[in-house]
């Protein structure tokens, strides 16, 4: 990119330089519309050249899988695939293809790619506290949730900064604690308990 292709925004027409990096903004020669316009040095500098991937010299070499006149370096770890210098995206000592990388952030399976996690055991312990400090009646649904929740979070990975499982241990203490006493408020073992207590 180079300044002459800097345009206003509002009638194309190309800009000087003499408005680069102004305190104020200035008005455009073409519509008179106020420009700031604010550069890094780095415009000026001349557009280095890429790495281009080598050609097959000799016949019978591997090709790239997706540059066929490219001499193949290396395989991809997960498919197989042999692939360029262009094409080899390396990830933790594994070779990977474009295609490889991209499915694995889609599903996933690349953790090293991950920026933030859901947190399942804090949402399953947030269920099963919160409920009994507001709304108590809706903890019949929520005590289940909770539980089942906190036993699918064990399968899921972590937190990307390390931290135990406590909040789910918690999860599923507090939720079983809570069926228990919905159970006895339904069956009507609370009464029995209360008999108990009053006899004792």
């Amino acid at each position: 990119m180079s300044p002459a292709t800097i345009s206003c925004t509002k009638c194309n027409t190309p800009v000087p330089e003499i408005f680069f990096n102004q305190d104020a903004p200035s008005p455009c020669p073409g519509c008179n519309a106020l420009l700031q316009i604010d550069v890094f040095p780095a415009l000026e500098k001349p557009i280095a050249e890429g790495k281009s991937g080598e050609a097959i010299l000799v016949e019978g070499e591997a090709g790239c899988f997706y540059h066929p006149r490219k001499r193949a370096v290396v395989p991809c770890t997960a498919c197989g695939r042999f692939l360029c210098a262009l094409c080899d995206v390396e990830l933790n000592g594994e070779h990977l293809c474009p295609v490889c990388l991209e499915a694995g952030r889609k599903k996933g399976k690349l953790t090293q790619l991950e920026n933030k996690r859901t947190l399942y055991d804090s949402t399953a312990l947030m269920l099963s506290v919160l409920p009994v400090l507001c709304m108590w009646p809706i903890s019949v649904v929520t005590a289940p949730a909770a539980i089942v929740l906190a036993i699918y979070s064990w399968s899921q990975p972590t937190s990307i900064l390390p931290r135990t499982r406590i909040r789910s241990w918690l999860a599923i203490f507090f939720g079983l604690a809570e069926v228990a006493a919905w159970t006895l408020f339904f069956t009507g073992g609370w009464k029995y308990l209360a008999g108990s207590f009053s006899k004792g």
